[in-house]
């Protein structure tokens, strides 16, 4: 391999090192990389790129050296937010109830429960940014106002990204894509970013957050209380009261007895384990969809 002779040519040439590695691993490292080499250029102006390349290769290390140490550090990570499984059952009442035992799926549990805020909260920017820009779009104030507007989705990108990391265990970048819109003019910034499919797939995702959150939040809440429900029906007939009381009309219904109470308990933890699978399944779904839409890359 030639040795780089621009910032642009290393960048290319790490991009090709660490071809098949995780979308978010390739944007992590092109941003520190690029960040570190600009840094060295403009502490050093008197030197070229070249010249300055030639030097901070020897420190840094040329892109197939950088390349393997982020394949190695991604192992690590790897480990940290997807911890290898445990022993596999082989019975199916096993790896029916053993969802209990993953970490992920609280976690996802949990993100189920928090997507209702998060979507109210992403929709309500989106809607709110794009309609103000558009507003402000006719007046001097309205170009600043994009910029400002499309810099904060990237960053409720990453966000996001860390939150979809910790809570669904799926890898996420730590670092945005560098800003390579940097020293152009304020139009040419704009083009950038207008022209930037990453902007329109992040805008697309905070949309699009407010029907899933909904949708995540309702059948999650219902699930959960209909088996937790359907599991308190014995403390329910120990303290005197029916667990069905229906009484239309000249129909009437009381009950059931001891035996179908059980049966009914019994049908709740049933439930209550379905539901954790299910919010597990969605877990990985939506983590899915996630890298889909906020990693540069990643849809190719």
């Amino acid at each position: 391999m030639n040795a780089p002779r621009t910032i642009a040519e290393y960048l290319d040439q790490l991009r090709a090192a660490l071809r098949g590695a995780d979308p978010a691993l390739i944007q992590d490292a092109l941003y520190d990389a690029e960040e570190h080499l600009r840094a060295e250029l403009a502490e050093q102006p008197v030197r070229g790129e070249a010249e300055m390349l030639e030097h901070v290769v020897g420190s840094y290390g040329a892109p197939d050296e950088v390349a393997e140490i982020y394949r190695d550090q991604e192992i690590r990570i790897q480990r940290a937010i997807r911890p290898p499984p445990p022993p596999a059952r082989r019975s199916m009442a096993g790896r029916f109830f053993g969802v209990a035992a993953d970490g992920h799926t609280y976690g996802a549990l949990f993100y189920m429960m928090l997507s209702l805020v998060t979507g109210i909260f992403y929709f309500t920017w989106a809607v709110a940014g794009i309609s103000m820009s558009g507003g402000f779009s006719v007046l001097i104030i309205g170009i600043p106002f994009v910029v400002l507007f499309f810099s904060s989705v990237r960053g409720l990108s990453l966000l996001e990204g860390r939150i979809v990391e910790a809570m669904l265990g799926v890898r996420m970048p730590r670092r945005p894509p560098y800003p390579t819109e940097q020293g152009q003019s304020l139009l040419k910034r704009i083009g950038a970013m207008f022209l930037d499919a990453r902007t329109w797939s992040t805008l697309f995702y905070m949309l699009l957050m407010l029907p899933l959150g909904i949708f995540y939040f309702t059948v999650t809440v219902t699930m959960l209380a209909v088996s937790l429900g359907f599991m308190a029906a014995p403390l329910i007939k120990a303290f005197g009261f029916d667990v069905i009381n229906i009484n239309i009309d000249s129909f009437s219904y009381y009950g059931p007895g001891w035996a179908g109470t059980v049966g009914f308990c019994v049908l709740g933890i049933v439930l209550l384990f379905a539901t954790l699978h299910m919010v597990r399944g969605l877990g990985r779904l939506h983590g899915n969809l996630a890298k889909h839409l906020l990693v540069a890359g990643a849809a190719t």
